[in-house]
């Protein structure tokens, strides 16, 4: 300890003599205005140059005694000591941290420094007379240095840190870097020199002391046993040495996972059982090996190993759950085998080189898979699905016998039936004991060759249990049909034919079909035996040929020959049937082609050339123009003789809706329009009882009266068409729902509380009872003068008749 201190002091007399060198320096300054000291005029007269006098200053931070803290002095050459040298200071604390001797130049400082806040302060000195206040030097600037002493640890900003590292990594694998950061000055001393060390989980890591780069200390991590630790890591500054501060972080170090564990299966046996009727791909269990890694490292595939296992039985791996997924390959049967054993294996998919020396990473397991016996239905044997048939065979023969057992151990009788679905006419039968298939109709294979039927095997005590055989049925044929030509031949011979000339190639068909192929034999009839006109050859390839035998015919001694041809087939039986062919005579021309025979199937062709097919349509299309025509003048008839029975009372309605001229205007429009429907007769002036033109000059009481409208009612006006009509109306806009209305009803109940006369309203005065007097129109004034006379007439016409 005593080294310790003497290295101390020697370390701090050295930067004390340091700081000496460095701050014993002198700084002249010349004034820039004329007369002041330093003047180039007063110094040529032999004046002594003047300048400032002062060591550079520090101040030790964190100061924290009870005087202010003396920095230094500053002072002019010019001061001969007797006070009238006034000093002052401004700038950075100037006044508040730094104070100063006005007359001694001392500077001290009087409040606690802190150099991580601030390193240095810029001040100004000035130096003045204290009686004229005239500056003796000019302002200079000065530095005041904070100096530094340890008060900082280092600390990690960084944090927190959270690394990792694989398991199993050898000796001095690097995890991560920490870094802690020192306030302190770093150019002054061992202050801000810092270096690391582990204070927690030094057995399993270590820190460089000065990097700060944290590795593995042992090859053993594992996961399994410890993901996780807790690594506390110190920094210390003054490079560890004694009285130095220190800062400690905590570092968070996970391992990470390797592939170093096989798959294991907790169990060496599992059990499971499933019914011997579980269809193919069904799950019967499922089996997980684990693995103590994790991530990707735990994935595997399962394998069959046993050869029955892998015939029977068919294992997946379910890619969520990493199980071993076992399901049914091949349909099972309680009654074959009752317990299967299954080798299962589970290997990693992805196995790390570095660490096979472990071992293998596989496991093996059994698997023992009990199959339960259920009812089976019967099962055909053997399950042969055709059947073969002669087609002359006899109702109740038998086509063959179907067999089905019960595969269950108790063995149960069966019953047979046909699925009458597939066998709706009841051809077949079968026996419901036996199985035995017997025809129930007589067949015929020209009719159906072929027969598709289905047939069921059930227990005799338990319908449900039912199996089904679909059976093929082939109806073999026999020789029960027998030849015929292919068609109702027709042949033509030219008058002028020579012999030997090939008149027609005859072909012949069979509803039989024979194993060994048709072959077929031609000759004449024997009512042709006499025919001298015609020869018939065989071709031996189940064709013949028709020949003349004679030079020339005559179609007026004969125009129609027939010749009757016996084909027989190869049997057996040997089945024979006589066809005729017909031959016509006629004409032809020099190259052969036939002009003209008494058969119009030879003389004109059947088929319309296309100029007589475009005559037809144009002849079909002016008819029914015509047609049509004829119709539309009809209709139009028609309704013109409706229009003029049933004429629209709207199209004689005339509207008046401005003011008349007065009496003296009886021109202005032409009444006899309301009276062209009605047939009115010729009211006479004298009939209406005086009109109001009468004693008028120069006018016609009777033209004058037909062009006003007549309230007087004539005696042989018939108003009996007027209801007639009115009622047909009624009736048609009744049935018609198309038609729009027509009519309207409009009721005007209020006629206005200022008029000075009653209603005009006229409509009760046809009534031939009526008592209403008109004579007070007569007082309303000249316009209606004529309205007056009007009425006044019809009312003394009334009077007249009822006396």
């Amino acid at each position: 300890m005593a080294k310790g201190l003497q290295g101390c002091l020697c370390t701090m007399l050295l930067l004390l003599c340091a700081m000496q060198e460095l701050g014993c320096w002198a700084m002249h300054t010349v004034g820039q205005g004329p007369g002041e000291p330093g003047d180039p005029a007063l110094l040529a007269g032999g004046r002594v140059k003047r300048g400032w006098v002062w060591n550079q200053f520090f101040v030790v931070e964190e100061y924290t005694g009870t005087e202010p803290l003396y920095v230094g002095k500053i002072h002019s050459d010019s001061d001969e000591g007797d006070g009238s040298i006034k000093y002052t200071i401004s700038g950075e604390g100037a006044g508040t941290i730094f104070l100063i001797d006005e007359i001694t130049g001392d500077i001290h400082a009087t409040e606690r420094l802190d150099r991580e806040q601030k390193t240095f302060y810029t001040l100004r000195a000035q130096a003045r007379d204290r009686q004229t206040d005239q500056l003796l030097e000019p302002e200079s600037e000065f530095i005041i240095k904070v100096q530094d002493i340890n008060d900082s640890e280092p600390r990690f900003l960084e944090g927190p840190y959270i690394g990792s590292v694989a398991e199993l990594s050898p000796v001095g694998t690097s995890v991560m870097q920490v870094m802690a950061s020192d306030a302190d000055d770093p150019t002054y001393g061992s202050s801000a020199r810092v270096v690391y060390s582990v204070l927690e989980g030094e057995q399993h890591f270590t820190v460089d002391s000065k990097t700060g780069v944290i590795r593995t200390a042992v090859a053993d991590l594992d996961r399994e046993t410890q993901d996780r630790y807790e690594v506390v890591i110190r920094a210390t500054d003054m490079a560890g040495q004694l009285g130095g501060l220190s800062g400690s972080t905590t570092v968070t170090i996970v391992v990470t996972d390797v592939n170093d564990n096989p798959p294991r299966f907790p169990q060496k046996m599992y059990q499971f059982s499933i019914v011997e009727t579980a269809p193919v791909g069904t799950a019967i269990g499922r089996v997980k090996a684990e693995d103590s890694d994790v991530g990707e490292n735990t994935d595997m595939t399962y394998q069959v190993k046993d050869e029955e296992g892998v015939e029977m039985f068919k294992v997946t791996t379910d890619s969520n759950t990493q199980e071993a997924v076992i399901t049914v390959q091949k349909p099972l049967d309680y009654e074959s085998k009752k317990v299967h054993t299954v080798v299962v294996e589970a290997l990693n998919k992805f196995v790390d080189p570095r660490f096979v020396d472990l071992g293998t990473f596989r496991d093996q397991t059994i698997v023992r898979v009990s199959v339960l016996d259920v009812d089976e239905p019967p099962e055909f044997r053997p399950p042969s699905n055709l059947l073969e048939v002669q087609e002359d065979a006899h109702v109740g023969s038998v086509v063959g016998v179907v067999t089905a057992l019960d595969p269950d151990t108790a063995n149960h009788p069966v019953r047979y039936a046909i699925d009458r679905s597939t066998d709706a006419e009841r051809i077949f039968d079968i026996d419901a004991k036996t199985g035995a298939i017997v025809t129930g109709k007589v067949l015929d294979r020209e009719t159906a060759g072929w027969h598709n039927i289905t047939v069921l095997a059930m227990e005799a005590d338990n319908h449900s249990q039912v199996s089904r055989a679909s059976l093929r049925i082939r109806i073999l044929d026999v020789n029960d049909n027998p030849p015929e030509l292919a068609t109702p031949y027709e042949a033509a011979v030219c008058e002028d034919a020579k012999p030997g000339q090939l008149i027609q190639t005859i072909s012949v068909v069979d509803r039989d079909e024979p194993q060994s192929g048709h072959r077929f034999y031609f000759t004449l009839a024997p009512e042709a035996t006499n025919n001298h006109h015609f020869s018939l050859l065989d071709i031996q390839d189940n064709t013949a040929a028709v020949h003349t035998q004679r030079v020339g015919f005559n179609r007026q001694e004969q125009d129609v020959y027939l010749l009757p041809i016996l084909v027989v087939d190869s049997g057996p039986p040997a089945l024979s049937s006589t066809g005729t062919l017909t031959i016509r005579v006629c004409g032809c021309d020099s190259t052969g082609a036939i002009q003209s025979c008494n058969s119009t199937a030879y003389v004109v062709s059947a088929t319309l050339s296309p100029g007589a097919l475009i005559a037809l349509l144009v002849c079909v299309l002016i008819l029914v123009v015509l047609v049509l025509l004829i119709l539309t003048l009809k209709r139009h008839h028609k309704s013109h003789l409706t229009s003029e029975e049933d004429e629209d009372m709207r199209d004689n309605v005339i509207k008046y809706n401005d003011e008349g001229g007065g009496e003296q205007d009886t021109e202005a429009y032409d009444m006899s329009a309301l009276r062209s429907l009605y047939d009115f007769s010729e009211i006479k002036a004298g009939d209406g009882g005086g009109g109001p033109g009468e004693g008028a000059p120069g006018r016609n009481p009777s033209s004058e009266l037909h062009a006003l409208p007549q309230w007087v009612q004539s005696p042989d006006l018939d108003f009996s068409v007027f209801r007639d009509y009115i009622c047909r109306k009624v009736e048609q806009a009744d049935e018609d729902l198309s038609v729009p209305p027509y009519d309207s009803f409009q009721t005007y109940a209020f006629e206005g509380s200022d008029s000075p006369v009653p209603s005009l309203s006229s409509i009760n005065t046809w009534s031939s009872g009526s008592e209403q007097d008109f004579s007070y129109l007569g007082a309303w004034g000249p316009r209606f003068r004529q309205l007056a006379a009007l009425y006044a007439g019809r009312r003394g016409g009334e009077d007249s008749e009822e006396s």
